[in-house]
């Protein structure tokens, strides 16, 4: 079936105001003709997109799985178009990146502030999500490239690692009397556990470490993003593992307590992850370069 981009574009416009009398103006157009045209596309695809209302229209659930595809090439066709007009004007494009948490406050922030010290007129974008999430963007074209904290599973991305960095057990001020000494994980299995919830590889990760060091610990309270770790455990919810980097300015300050243990926490790498299926633009090659080169 050949495409009428035109048709595509029009939708795109009315999916995004949910206004054709908005999206019609929008595209220098009429509401006659965005409607015959939405209709016309409703019959090619043999499905129904919109739902209209006094107020406007709204998106079916097939019109929000076309949209979430439209937007993807729209915004990629944005990003191209701006990088082929940078080539013969100051400007040099944009990037599109996704990053967890982690691995934006142990690497990317420092490695994109240099970056754009070298390059300021790059237009950056950071979309800040789970791995899954990430991985899932990645996949359907959204992002440029993405940075992530293992452990994660993509047998069809390329994978450099970045940094290695450790976490250690820390507590609250309430648990003072844990840092005086070093404990066998078994002998705080006794103590509230803050950690992340089922179905993320970091519970898996701390639940495997735990096996292995014969200890039964299950967290009794579960953050649903690892930056609300450090906020749950200095506010004496329990004990848990977070980044030392992360860690190291609080203990400083005796806003945390180390836990020292008999054994280490595993360790863990911050990863660049970019489909190889996929031409880069040039902005994203000399992004991916720079965070390669950096430490």
């Amino acid at each position: 079936m050949d495409i009428n981009f035109e048709h595509y574009k029009i939708f795109y416009y009315a999916a995004k105001y949910k206004n054709i009398t908005h999206a019609a103006a929008a595209m220098g157009s009429n509401q006659p003709n965005v409607t015959r045209i939405l209709k016309l596309l409703e019959a090619e695809l043999n499905c129904k997109l919109f739902l209209r209302e006094a107020r406007g229209i709204t998106l079916t659930r097939e019109g929000e799985r076309l949209y979430e595809h439209v937007q993807i090439a729209v915004t990629q066709l944005q990003n191209a178009q701006e990088e082929l007009a940078a080539q013969s004007s100051d400007e040099v494009g944009t990037v599109e990146i996704g990053a967890t948490e982690t691995a934006l406050h142990l690497f990317l922030l420092d490695a994109l502030h240099g970056f754009k010290e070298l390059h300021p007129k790059v237009r950056i974008k950071i979309q800040n999500h789970t791995t899954p999430e990430i991985l899932k963007k990645l996949a359907y074209g959204s992002l440029d490239f993405a940075v992530l904290t293992t452990p994660f599973e993509c047998r069809k991305f390329a994978v450099t690692d970045l940094i290695t960095f450790s976490e250690i057990l820390t507590g609250g001020n309430q648990y003072q009397e844990l840092g005086k000494k070093s404990w066998d994980l078994r002998e705080l299995e006794m103590y509230p556990w803050v950690g992340l919830g089922k179905g993320t590889a970091s519970y898996e990760l701390y639940q495997a470490f735990f096996f292995e060091q014969h200890a039964q610990i299950e967290p009794d309270t579960q953050a649903a993003t690892s930056d609300l770790l450090i906020p749950l455990i200095q506010n004496n919810f329990g004990i848990g593992f977070v980044p030392k980097m992360m860690a190291q300015p609080l203990l400083e300050a005796h806003m945390l307590v180390r836990v020292p243990l008999k054994c280490r926490a595993p360790e863990r790498r911050i990863c660049l992850v970019a489909d190889r299926g996929r031409g880069a633009g040039r902005v994203s090659v000399e992004l991916q370069k720079y965070l390669r080169g950096i430490f």
